[in-house]
C-alpha cells in the first residue's frame, strides 16, 4: 500500500518508550478512537469510495465504533475490498513492536516466546522498532487449498534442526499469516470458499486467542482486525460460512452497485487509466459519458445476464478505456491530432462487456457478443427517451410525430454511411447534410455545445433505430442507415 510516511520516532529502548509516556492499545480501539477524530472534525473516513455515503458507509462507521469483526458482503466489483484498505488510514501512523518479533509483538504486552525472553533478559534495554501502518494490512484470498498451516502456523523441521531442538519445544512452530497480523488488520476475501474445517479453525481466534498447533496449544490472545468479503452468491454456489463463525462475525454489511449515472461516472473517471496522448487529444462529450455507464445499468436488469452474478463497475472502467483506444487508433489511421467520440467508437468496447457478464441460457444462445451489442443498444433508447419526444409502440397511422421529416428525408434519400475511419471533418459534414436532423436537435436540446453535436446527431439515427423507425446495418467498415421500409420498395 502506497501511503507517504512521516518521520519515524527515534525512542530506540523500551525505557525510553517508557520515559516519553507512550501508552499502547488495541487495534480495535485505535480504529474506534481515530474514527471519532475524523467525524469531529467532519473528515470523510473513506475518501474515494463514491455512492455507498448514505447506506454502506454509516454501517461500517457503526461497526468500528462497536469494535465488531467486519463481513462485507456483496456482488463482484462493489469495492469490498478497497472499504478494507482504506480502514488502514484509521491506524496510527507508527507503533511501536519488540525489534525482531515475527508477531510484531507489543513491549507493553508482549505474547511470544520469544519477546517474553527478550524482555525479561533485557529489561528497559529491549530495542524498539517502529512500525508503519501501510505494513499493518495483511490480505488473503480464500481459495479452497488454503489449509490451517497457511492461516495459523506448523511444526517447521528445519527450524528444529537448525536448533537442535525436539518437537515437543514451542520454538520449532513457525508462525502462519493470522498469527503474523498480530495488530494488523487482516482480510479474507471470498470467504465462503475457504473449507469448513478451515473456517473452523477460526473459532477461537476470533473469540478467545487460542491456538492449537500440531497438539501444541499455544495460548496468543491475539490482537486482529478482521475483515471478511463474501459474494452473497457463494452462500449456494460454491459454499457457505458456517453458522458459529458467521455468529462470531459483529457487524454483516450488505454493499451494492452505484445507484445513479452520476455516482457510476465519479468510479469510472476517477479508476479509470488514461495515458496522457489520450488526455490531450480525445475529448468524451457527457452524454457519451452517460451511456458507457447506461450499458451496465442495462447489463444489470438484462434477461440474457445473469443477475445473480452481478455486473462488476470494473466492466465500465475497462469499456472507458477501450473506448478512448478506440477513437485514439481511429485517429492514428486518419492521421489527426484530435478528434471527439462517435458513438459508433462504442462497438470498441464490445470485448471489454464480454469479458465481464455471466450469461443465463438465453444470453448463451444469442452469443456473448450478440449480448453485448443488444446492451449497447438499450443504453441507446434508454438515454434517446430521457432527452427526445417518446416514440410510442402503438399510434395512429396518420398520427404527426417530431420525427417525420427526418423520417421523410430518408424515405426520399438513399441513406448515409457512417464509415469508421472518416475525418472529423467529412464525419460532421454527412450528419450536417442531414437538415430535419439539426433542426431537431436545435428544437430539444438549444442548449448542446458544438463539440457534442455529431454524437448526439448519431444517437437519434441510433435510437430512430432502436424505435423501428429507421434501418441501420454493420457493413465491413461502418454502419448504414436507411429507411425502414424505402429500400424494400425501391427493391421491388
Amino acid at each position: 500500500m502506497n501511503q507517504e510516511k512521516g518521520k519515524k520516532p527515534e525512542i530506540k529502548t523500551f525505557g525510553d518508550l517508557k520515559k516519553s509516556g507512550y501508552q499502547t492499545r488495541p487495534i480495535r480501539d485505535e480504529l474506534r478512537e481515530n474514527l471519532i477524530l475524523r467525524m469531529k472534525a467532519d473528515t470523510p473516513s473513506f475518501q474515494g469510495v463514491w455512492g455507498y455515503e448514505n447506506s454502506v458507509i454509516p454501517q461500517l462507521e457503526q461497526a468500528i465504533l462497536s469494535r465488531h469483526h467486519i463481513n462485507l458482503l456483496g456482488l463482484r466489483g462493489q469495492a469490498k475490498t478497497r472499504l478494507a484498505r482504506l480502514m488502514v488510514e484509521l491506524l496510527d501512523e507508527w507503533i511501536p513492536e519488540v525489534a525482531g518479533s515475527e508477531i510484531h509483538d507489543d513491549p507493553y504486552a508482549p505474547i511470544s516466546r520469544y519477546a517474553l525472553e527478550t524482555l525479561r533478559e533485557m529489561g528497559d534495554q529491549t530495542e524498539i522498532s517502529w512500525l508503519h501502518r501501510s505494513e499493518r494490512f495483511y490480505e488473503k484470498l480464500a481459495t479452497p487449498d488454503v489449509t490451517v498451516a497457511d492461516l495459523i502456523g506448523d511444526v517447521d523441521p528445519i527450524k528444529a534442526a537448525n536448533l537442535k531442538l525436539s518437537y515437543a519445544d514451542d520454538r520449532v512452530i513457525h508462525f502462519g499469516m493470522i498469527p503474523r497480523a498480530n495488530r494488523c488488520i487482516f482480510v479474507i476475501n471470498e470467504l465462503p470458499d475457504l473449507q469448513s474445517r478451515i473456517q473452523v479453525a477460526l473459532f477461537n481466534i476470533l473469540e478467545e486467542g487460542d491456538v492449537q498447533i500440531r497438539g501444541f496449544k499455544v495460548r496468543l490472545p491475539l490482537d486482529v482486525q478482521f475483515v471478511f468479503t463474501a459474494n452473497p452468491e457463494d452462500y449456494t454456489n460454491r459454499g457457505s460460512i458456517v453458522t458459529p463463525l458467521k455468529d462470531r462475525i459483529g457487524s454483516q454489511i450488505l454493499t451494492h452497485y452505484p445507484q445513479d449515472l452520476e455516482t457510476a461516472r465519479r468510479i469510472t473517471a476517477q479508476e479509470a487509466a488514461r495515458v496522457p496522448a489520450q488526455e490531450k487529444g480525445i475529448r468524451v462529450p457527457e452524454l457519451a459519458r452517460d451511456l458507457l455507464e447506461q450499458i451496465s445499468f442495462e447489463a444489470r436488469k438484462s434477461e440474457y445476464v445473469d443477475r445473480k452474478s452481478g455486473v462488476s463497475a470494473r466492466m465500465s472502467i475497462t469499456a472507458f478505456e477501450n473506448l478512448l483506444s478506440t477513437a485514439e487508433r481511429r485517429m492514428l489511421k486518419t492521421g489527426e491530432n484530435s478528434t471527439v467520440i462517435r458513438l459508433s467508437d462504442f462497438m470498441g468496447v464490445l470485448p471489454a462487456i464480454t469479458g465481464k457478464i455471466e450469461l443465463v441460457y438465453e444470453g448463451e444462445q444469442e452469443g456473448a457478443d450478440n449480448v453485448a451489442q443488444i446492451l449497447v443498444e438499450e443504453a441507446v433508447k434508454t438515454l434517446f427517451a430521457t432527452h427526445f419526444p417518446e416514440i410510442k409502440k402503438l399510434e395512429h397511422k396518420d398520427a404527426e410525430t417530431p420525427y417525420d421529416s427526418l423520417i421523410a428525408w430518408f424515405f426520399e434519400s438513399e441513406g448515409i454511411d457512417l464509415m469508421d475511419d472518416l475525418s472529423d471533418a467529412h464525419y460532421r459534414e454527412v450528419l450536417q447534410n442531414i437538415k430535419p436532423l439539426t433542426a431537431l436537435i436545435s428544437k430539444y436540446m438549444p442548449d448542446l455545445e458544438e463539440e457534442s453535436r455529431p454524437f448526439v446527431q448519431e444517437m437519434v439515427l441510433w435510437g430512430l433505430e432502436g424505435f423501428e423507425k429507421l434501418s441501420k446495418s454493420r457493413i465491413s467498415d461502418g454502419f448504414r442507415f436507411r429507411d425502414l421500409y424505402g429500400s424494400y420498395i425501391s427493391g421491388l
